[in-house]
């Protein structure tokens, strides 16, 4: 089996080509969803930090969350909203809330009251039912989050939806980040072309499952939500879950994929289904790119590594490897130096817990050759 995991070192360095030469990409957008960004004044320096999202009525959602014990009230809003979406069917469009700055965590029942007067708030002025509004925060951690700040600042947002404002959405959603991060693809499926967007933040604290990032994807396809659901996870395994930086999981990890329907004529309800095969590699392609875009920016990163392992007994045991390599300290600090010393490489091996033929071990920088046969 191989598997691959995305390693960055962090450092006070100049800012890398590979971050250099990304531009955001124009003109994204997906027919049936609407952004709108502003500044609530939850950070001290007066930038975009609140943004609120669109999706029309009819759409399938699906989302994925930090595995983290700790992890914030936006993300247990979340999880119960999805828990309660497989029990019945809601109507009306849905709504997702972002602040930046302050990611409502560890704040106890003030938090959890944060989210509802929030979601409350949405509900009202977009028309949305409440069990259609989702709620993501980042930032730092422990502090009140400042919600009537948030909810003075709906109206505003609800007056400012367009299609054409993803951009300023990826700008209110960072935080450490120093650039907002958005990719797009185009894929045919039944002669019909389908469309998928995404923007998402992320810079330290990244060793998932999942990182302190969050990601929003949409899509113009038609899909039954249970296999877009099956679907995210898919991706989010190849891609989210397969970066790391600082080998810290966060406490508010949030990926929602939405998918409007608006493409005439197509729709996907089975994985068997014609066309299910080339969405799901378009859509782990634009989740992958965003997740290296978010190791490119990793807080003060010069070093953008990936690990491939190969000849392992499962994907879980190549991943377990691919971990211990990526996360070793002393392994960071050889690639910082540019220090080719592949007997660190060897140590991280032998630590991973997994079992390994000694002698059967192969070690390539590239394509160069350094070790071989134990």
């Amino acid at each position: 089996m191989e598997d691959e995991l995305v390693l960055l070192k962090k450092n006070k360095n100049p800012i890398p080509s590979f971050i250099r030469n990304y531009t955001f990409p124009h003109g994204m957008k997906i027919e049936g969803v609407n952004f709108s960004a502003l500044c609530a004044s939850i950070k001290s320096d007066k930038k975009l930090d609140l943004t609120l999202i669109e999706i029309r009525e009819g759409a399938s959602l699906s989302g994925v969350f930090t595995t983290s014990q700790t992890r914030s009230s936006p993300v247990r809003w979340c999880e119960d909203i999805f828990g309660r979406r497989k029990n019945k069917t809601l109507s009306g469009k849905s709504a997702i809330l972002v602040n930046s700055g302050n990611s409502n965590t560890f704040t106890g029942e003030l938090g959890k009251r944060a989210v509802e007067k929030s979601v409350e708030a949405v509900s009202k002025n977009l028309g949305c039912e409440k069990e259609n509004v989702f709620v993501a925060s980042t930032g730092v951690i422990g502090e009140i989050l400042p919600v009537d700040k948030i909810i003075s600042k709906v109206p505003d947002l609800c007056e400012k939806l367009s299609p054409n404002s993803i951009s300023q959405s990826a700008e209110a959603i960072m935080t450490t980040d120093t650039f907002p991060k958005g990719v797009c693809a185009n894929v045919i499926i039944g002669g019909q072309k389908v469309s998928i967007i995404g923007i998402a933040k992320g810079s330290g604290m990244i060793s998932p499952d999942m990182a302190t990032m969050l990601g929003f994807i949409f899509t113009d396809i038609s899909i039954n939500e249970e296999l877009l659901q099956e679907s995210l996870h898919k991706s989010v395994n190849q891609t989210f879950n397969n970066i790391s930086v600082d080998s810290d999981t966060s406490t508010s990890d949030t990926v929602i994929l939405a998918a409007t329907g608006t493409v005439p004529g197509l729709h996907i309800s089975k994985s068997e289904d014609d066309g299910y095969s080339e969405f799901l590699e378009a859509l782990t392609s634009v989740m992958k790119e965003l997740s290296h875009l978010i190791v490119k920016d990793g807080e003060g990163a010069t070093k953008f590594i990936e690990i491939r392992v190969s000849g392992a007994v499962s994907e879980y045991s190549a991943k377990k490897v691919c971990q211990s390599i990526a996360n070793s300290p002393l392994v960071k600090t050889a690639a910082s130096g540019e220090d080719p010393n592949w007997g660190r490489i060897i140590m991280a091996i032998g630590k991973s817990g997994e079992s390994v033929e000694r002698d059967r071990i192969t070690i390539k920088f590239g394509d160069i050759l350094v070790a071989e046969k134990g």
